[in-house]
């Protein structure tokens, strides 16, 4: 008889009172790929994220490395539930349960599942495409400055435009509606990337 790997799931606050981190020891997507479900009939690429919109608290979803953000509506309490959200993560994962939906490839007697690239491609957030040396050397200093302190939250902050020295910021995961966010953003992140990159004279948020 096969046992089920045991997988251990924690669960950890972030700056957003309203999102709530679960950690596993295992990683859930590709390093470097990220992806967020603002709305349940966005979530068919992901049967864990299908799953977790069952729970009728759940507002969004972003996955990340090893990591889940939930973004909760007002019809619960972190306190209440997140006990009961680890567990029905932990155990969806240890009962076989797919982060991503797959394919089926046989060759010769071995069959092996990979996930669609269309699935990814249509689920995943990522830094807008770079036009020019500028806007590679504000992405550059978001990955290397920003981005581990922000994914430590639950969160990511994403590149979206470059003109006429104001650079656009995208907020997800826990980053979105966090009260906090735009304070940072206007404070850290601003100031950072006017030191780095002398092009940049103000960074303003993205309203999704």
């Amino acid at each position: 008889m096969i046992q089920n790997k045991v997988i251990s799931i924690y669960a950890e606050m972030t700056p957003n009172p309203m999102a709530m981190k679960f950690v596993a020891d295992k990683m859930l997507v590709p390093e470097g790929v990220q992806f967020e479900f603002l709305k349940r009939e966005e979530a068919s690429p992901s049967p864990l994220a299908q799953k977790l919109y069952e729970l009728p608290f759940v507002k969004g979803i972003f996955i990340s490395s090893n990591f889940i953000t939930i973004l909760k509506n007002e019809k619960a309490m972190w306190d209440e539930v997140v006990f009961d959200v680890r567990d029905y993560i932990k155990e969806y994962l240890e009962t076989g349960g797919k982060v991503w939906n797959t394919i089926s490839t046989a060759s010769g007697e071995k069959t092996t599942e990979t996930t669609t690239m269309e699935a990814i491609r249509a689920a995943q957030v990522g830094h807008t495409e770079p036009t020019n040396d500028t806007e590679n050397k504000i992405i550059e200093a978001l990955e290397e400055y920003v981005k581990p302190a922000v994914e430590n939250d639950g969160g990511v902050i994403l590149f979206r435009s470059f003109k006429e020295g104001v650079v656009t910021l995208q907020l997800s995961g826990s980053c979105s509606g966090c009260p906090s966010s735009s304070q940072t953003l206007k404070s850290a992140v601003e100031q950072l990337l006017t030191r780095i990159v002398p092009e940049v004279k103000e960074v303003q948020q993205e309203m999704v």
